[in-house]
């Protein structure tokens, strides 16, 4: 078996690993390696070819770092619907005394605490965020 074959066989493993784990980190690894395998191709030896796809596969994973896809969103876990369940629920207010009132939610008694720039009428409310055992609501 040709170097160059060997190269294109482990790009294409790497590829289909890609397709299980959803990140682009190993497709940059894929690229690497077929440049390792158009090295082969090219006639270098077996150290230039690992050299280059080495080089190819590290500069590649750092454009990826550095681009919009290689950066994870990041969001507060307070205010982030799919850390906390609360996020988005009602809540009936029955008064509130400077900002803060006592609720009944979920069978236990939370602190509520008014957004700034919110109405302190009593009613119902949506949970914007959680702070502790305080519900922070709009």
């Amino acid at each position: 078996m040709a170097d160059w074959t060997g190269w294109f066989i482990a790009a294409g493993v790497v590829l289909i690993l890609e397709l299980f784990t959803g990140t682009f980190y190993l497709l940059m690894i894929a690229i690497g390696l077929s440049a390792g395998a158009l090295a082969a191709l090219a006639g270098a030896n077996g150290p230039l070819q690992v050299l280059c796809a080495a080089i190819v596969g590290v500069v590649a994973t750092l454009l990826l770092r550095r681009s919009r896809f290689g950066k994870a969103a990041r969001r507060d876990a307070a205010q982030d619907p799919n850390v906390n369940l609360d996020i988005g629920q009602h809540v009936a207010v029955a008064h509130w005394v400077d900002g803060v009132a006592r609720v009944m939610y979920r069978g236990a008694l939370w602190d509520v605490e008014l957004m700034p720039g919110s109405d302190t009428q009593a009613g119902q409310y949506t949970i914007r965020a959680v702070r502790g055992s305080r519900l922070i609501v709009g």
